[in-house]
């Protein structure tokens, strides 16, 4: 359980993070909810889940740890260049990103922030996940259609495995034996066997699969189709497309919650025209239940163990909001870096470093890589 926040413990946070060159925008409960970010109460939203939130800013070549209990950012990671994605581990101890730079998966230490190793990957690496397990981390590299797996243990690879067509999101089933691929050019998710890092299956889907989902009972996957502004459900015995249902413009990122229950949908629309909402979509009748307006470019979404908060990168406003499911309102904004886009949820508390800017890596210059522009 989260503990409750009062005026005064949020004022000391706000007041850490103004020192740290941050800011923190706080809502009000509810009933007082102000989707533009700005304090319309005397009281944070309480019960907030105890854990650290992790960000990968793209554009600014960081990584933001935010202590999720206040809402703060502790630190500031640099010097991973392109992080497009960013993963902790299953047990919270370390923490991934993925450089689109300098084509290489990095691996942090997230009591010490210091760098763990790297590993070398494909061309324009997108997203990294790391087995139930703890034993294999697996990333897809957009720009020559494989996913790389590596030992995490030796931080060095071990399988090259061809995918689809410009392969990004990718998530493990809940037991660990198969990793789920979204094809972005193919209309297509792969299936690979972790046992034997070979893909077995393509699963056609639709347009422009971007991310999946897997429900934790591990029978249904959930799929973000891009180009159709829906999201897809698969049957994960018979490998087949169950049905889709309408989300916003240019759905990106999903999440399921714990329960199995909810859907959310990070809806980015376009560069030239930015979506600014997510969409919850109830899994039983597979229809939207509410939509959130979170900010310009919603991207990344990531949700606690408790399933009561999601958290969401607005790629275009340069923060994350955390988002109450059962109130279906933005309760507080936290500013990051420049462009950020993939997060991620860990239950272990954040450390709190005397400098909040930490340099984990030798910076190579600018970021970009191969990424397609709307994809960032």
């Amino acid at each position: 359980m989260g503990r409750k926040l009062t005026f005064t413990v949020v004022a000391v946070a706000a007041a850490g993070a103004l020192a740290a060159g941050l800011t923190v925008a706080l809502t009000g409960d509810s009933d007082h909810a102000d989707t533009s970010g700005h304090a319309t109460s005397t009281t944070m939203h309480g019960d907030m889940p105890g854990g650290t939130v992790w960000v990968a800013n793209e554009g600014a070549g960081s990584l933001s740890a935010i202590d999720a209990s206040s809402g703060t950012v502790v630190a500031t990671l640099t010097g991973i260049e392109g992080p497009h994605n960013v993963q902790a581990a299953p047990d919270g101890r370390t923490v991934w990103a993925v450089s689109g730079h300098d084509d290489l998966a990095a691996m942090i230490d997230t009591t010490t922030y210091t760098l763990h190793g790297t590993a070398a990957t494909g061309r324009a690496p997108a997203h990294v996940v790391v087995t139930p397990d703890g034993r294999t981390a697996y990333v897809t590299n957009g720009g020559d259609g494989t996913v790389t797996a590596i030992d995490v243990a030796k931080m060095t690879p071990v399988a090259t495995i061809p995918a689809g067509d410009g392969p990004h999101g990718l998530r493990p089933s809940p037991d660990g034996r198969f990793v789920y691929v979204a094809n972005t050019g193919g209309g297509t998710v792969s299936v690979i066997a972790t046992a034997t890092n070979r893909k077995v299956a393509d699963i056609p889907v639709g347009k422009r699969p971007v991310q999946v989902a897997v429900a934790p009972d591990g029978k249904d996957l959930y799929v973000t189709l891009n180009g159709e502004d829906a999201v897809a459900r698969v049957d994960l015995a018979t490998r087949k497309l169950e049905g889709t249902a309408a989300v916003g413009r240019g759905p990106i990122q999903v999440f399921v919650t714990p329960d199995g229950a909810r859907l959310v949908v990070a809806n980015q629309g376009t560069d030239a025209d930015p979506g600014t909402t997510v969409s919850i979509v109830d899994t039983r009748t597979f229809a939207v239940t509410g939509t959130v307006e979170t900010g310009a470019g919603a991207h990344g979404v990531a949700i606690d163990p408790s399933g009561t908060h999601a958290y969401v990168t607005n790629i275009h406003a340069g923060d994350v909001a955390i988002v109450d499911l059962d109130a279906a309102a933005v309760v507080a904004r936290v500013p990051v870096g420049d462009e950020p886009n993939g997060i991620s949820f860990s239950s272990m508390a954040p450390a709190h470093p005397a400098t909040p800017e930490i340099a984990v890596m030798e910076s190579h210059g600018d970021g970009g890589g191969d990424m397609p522009d709307d994809m960032h």
